[in-house]
Parts: structure tokens; sequence; C-alpha cells
């Protein structure tokens, strides 16, 4: 650890203003600058979903390595089914044709990491399996009313009140929140990146 830097000085600059990214780097000791990146995400027409999810994360680190001297972090979360890519609902019934369209059944949620450092650009796609309970109506409509929707790919935060929706998980639960921490360890060592170092006592 260099000892010029503090222990909660920024190591990383992270391109996404979602909290739970934030916390999920904070769990291994990672301490960020905050600093979104406005970009289109548009899906390209017949784009894959990992090609989307991919191009998106990388899109989003290089958008901000101009503005900052840290390495940064950029990422991407969809959720998907029957080939279709469900992003973050626009209102009620949006939210409700999407878990209606989950519930009872099993779905991927793909969430892309890239990051910018001296080594360039380098990223990669994971991939977990989601199953679903069936969930009713009237679940789908008091679950719209707590709010934890709003601004979640596919209208459901696993980590919050949809945890209860949750039947079986095959894969990385923290890339469904929307980092995959072991895949992301491996990139941010590879940038020099120092993991834990949030978690040293200042003498």
């Amino acid at each position: 650890m260099d000892s010029s830097r503090s222990a909660s000085s920024p190591v990383l600059c992270l391109a996404s203003a979602s909290p739970r990214r934030k916390a999920l780097l904070a769990s291994i000791g990672v301490t960020v600058e905050v600093m979104p990146s406005d970009v289109d995400e548009t899906p390209l027409k017949g784009e894959s979903a990992q090609a989307y999810v991919e191009r998106l994360a990388r899109a989003k680190a290089q958008a901000a390595v101009s503005r900052t001297a840290l390495p940064v972090l950029g990422s991407d979360t969809a959720v998907v089914i029957d080939g279709q890519i469900l992003g973050k609902p626009i209102d009620e019934h949006d939210a409700a044709v999407m878990l209606k369209k989950l519930s009872g059944r099993c779905h991927k949620v793909l969430t892309a990491v890239a990051v910018a450092g001296p080594k360039g650009v380098l990223s990669c796609c994971v991939t977990t399996l989601v199953k679903m309970r069936v969930i009713s109506q009237q679940e789908i409509a008091d679950y719209w009313q707590t709010g934890e929707p709003v601004d979640k790919a596919g209208g459901y935060a696993i980590q919050g009140l949809a945890a209860v929706f949750v039947e079986e998980i095959k894969g990385s639960h923290s890339a469904v929140v929307g980092l995959p921490l072991y895949e992301t360890t491996r990139l941010l060592c590879q940038q020099g990146v120092p993991i834990w170092s949030g978690c040293y006592q200042q003498s």
C-alpha cells in the first residue's frame, strides 16, 4: 500500500451513480470517487445482450477517463428473457409487464465490467441465472408502491424487497446486484488498483 495515500483516499473512479456498485466496491475496501458517465443506452440493431452490456461498460469507463487521474470502472447490467433485454421500467405498467414475464420462470442477468487504466480498457461479462417463483398481480402492484423497482433493470432488486421472489440463483449474486466481485477484483488488480486499501486502520 502506498504510504503517501490515506486509507480513505479514492483509488478508483466509479463511472456510475449506482449506490449499490459503490457499496460493493466498499465491501472489498476500494474507496471511489463517483463520476457518472452519460452514455446512450439504446441497443444497436442486431446486438446481442452480452455485446450490449460490454459495449456500455467500456463506453462509460472511457467517457470518464479524461476527467480523472485515477483508473476508471464502468459497468452495465441487463435482465434478459426470451432474448429480450429488459431495461429500467418507464412506469408502473412497464414494471408490471416485466415482472409478469419473469414470474415463475428463469431469466439471465448479464453484468459487464470495464476498467480503464495503465493497460488500456479491460473488460468482462458475467451471466447469472435467476429463477423467480410465481408472483401474483397484487404482489406486483404492492411492490411498485415501495418505489424499489423504479431504477432497476428488469424492475426488481435482488438485494432488496424482491429477494422474496427469488427461488434460486446460479452464478454470481453480486453480479445481479450490480458488480461481480470476483471478476471485478481481477480486473482491478491487473490495472494496479489496490484491494482492501480502505480497510486498513490509520496509525
